[in-house]
């Protein structure tokens, strides 16, 4: 198990990367407590090249729009409700 400050983990986030991917535990750390844990990705590495190609088609086809334009979020930020 290796423990990585977040320092650590900016400077050398490749190398880290590599540790997961060969099995290391990977822990970063902040003021020595843990916040982050790196790992494999096992979705992608379970799913088949062509039913990854065929999930990426069916998200461009399906767009789903946002739930509120950024002038509605900003009404909402701005607009206090009267007391």
């Amino acid at each position: 198990m290796g423990n990585y400050s977040v320092a650590d983990a900016k400077a050398g986030l490749p190398r880290l990367i590599d540790k997961a991917m060969a099995g290391e535990e990977v822990i970063i750390t902040r003021h020595g407590k843990p916040v982050a844990e790196l790992r494999p990705a096992t979705v992608a590495s379970s799913m088949a090249k062509g039913d990854f190609y065929a999930w990426m088609a069916s998200r461009r086809l399906t767009p789903k729009g946002p739930a509120m334009t950024s002038v509605e979020l900003l009404d909402l930020i701005y607009d206090e409700p009267e007391p």
